[in-house]
């Protein structure tokens, strides 16, 4: 919701990558026999995917906004990372560009900004 308001735009199901789509996806074609019996692992078959389900919806668009959810540092969002630096070292150095955002909290009885957690 918060994108289609801010970007004037109607976006569909396929605008929005969860973890259970990747591995659904992944598994289904696993057992339909798209890895010939390989063992399927995160690397670089969860990567993998994560990276094509991006660029699907990146072809249409003149930009593309990816935005990782989660903490730094939870395993539930490292094929995520994983995925967005490998995607990096494919892409042209002008083509990608990354964002990190951080919550500062204002600690009113001390009136300063408490910066630790960013660190």
């Amino acid at each position: 919701g918060h994108y289609e308001r801010f970007t004037y735009s109607r976006m569909s199901r396929k605008n929005n990558i969860t973890a259970g789509r990747v591995y659904f996806n992944v598994l289904e074609r696993e057992r339909r026999g798209g890895y010939l019996g390989a063992t399927v692992q995160v690397i670089p078959h969860i990567t993998d995917e994560i990276k094509k389900l991006i660029r699907s919806i990146e072809k249409d668009s003149d930009i593309a906004i990816v935005e990782v959810g989660g903490t730094v540092g939870d395993i539930e969002s490292l094929p995520f990372l994983e995925a967005i630096r490998q995607l990096s070292l494919e892409s042209k150095k002008e083509d990608i560009l990354f964002v990190h955002v951080t919550y500062v909290p204002y600690i009113k009885s001390a009136g300063e900004l408490k910066t630790k957690p960013t660190q």
